[in-house]
């Protein structure tokens, strides 16, 4: 999948997040913010491209136990790593997540899908407006964000789309893109991905021939429900976006500022 003029194979949705139109019509600045999944797949091939892009800081929103189950990140250079775990034990549709991802057994997971994994991942979702966990960390990624020391940074999660999606909703309303854009970047992620869901799918029938692809397939996807889910949650709590980003993630007008001054054009 080519992204702009790079393409990294092993993490088919990562891409530059430059060229956006943010706050008076001033652009982000192409090279700065690179969103993708875990990188522990990347080929030998991505690897100079990886290089090329330059991170000097990485950040891994995956907690501990998903990092030790998955492969291990292939990192170029010797970019910062910063562990910034979003992530809550207690919500079964990480897990889940998680199995799908690395290929565990699903046999566990049944009852999630029973009740509904289109609703479990819109949960999810006000989970990260509200989670001490996802408030705490989301908060200090845009702290990195804002020092031209981690520039370029990239960021990820596990699959790259929901928690990596939110904290680039986050960083993108912050640089005042509009909601529309956000939302057109934010459902990039499944014409991205096409081709993976399809490998996925194929290979949990092999191990489950009675799999049901519809309870499935909400936690492969992103979804409009899902962004809605967060946005609704920003407003029930906080009223506004700018309220949210103020108390809810502790950022300072100072922060802003600098977030402004560096990823802007």
């Amino acid at each position: 999948m080519v992204i702009g003029d790079w393409q990294l194979v092993g993490a088919p949705n990562a891409r530059d997040l430059g060229g956006l139109d943010g706050v008076d019509g001033r652009k982000v600045r192409a090279g700065r913010l690179i969103r993708t999944p875990a990188l522990g797949r990347l080929t030998d091939e991505d690897l100079p491209v990886l290089a090329k892009l330059g991170p000097a800081c990485v950040v891994d929103l995956r907690d501990g136990a998903e990092i030790a189950l998955a492969p291990t990140d292939r990192l170029a250079g010797e970019p910062r790593v910063v562990h910034l775990p979003v992530h809550d034990p207690e919500h079964p549709v990480f897990t889940y997540v998680s199995a799908v991802l690395v290929g565990h057994d699903l046999d566990a997971y049944a009852e999630l899908a029973r009740q509904g994994t289109a609703g479990a991942m819109a949960e999810i979702y006000r989970w990260f407006v509200t989670g001490e966990s996802a408030r705490v960390n989301f908060g200090a990624a845009v702290r990195l964000a804002a020092s031209p020391d981690n520039l370029p940074l990239l960021y990820h999660c596990s699959a790259g789309k929901d928690r990596t999606g939110w904290l680039t909703v986050i960083l993108l309303t912050a640089l005042g893109v509009d909601e529309a854009a956000i939302r057109a970047e934010y459902l990039r992620n499944n014409a991205l991905t096409d081709g993976l869901r399809a490998v996925i799918i194929e290979a949990m029938r092999r191990r489950q021939p009675t799999l049901d692809v519809d309870a499935v397939l909400p936690v492969l996807e992103v979804r409009a429900a899902y962004l809605d889910a967060g946005y609704q949650e920003v407003r029930r709590v906080h009223g506004s976006f700018d309220a949210y980003l103020r108390d809810g993630l502790g950022l300072t007008d100072d922060v802003i500022e600098a977030l402004r001054a560096h990823l802007l054009e």
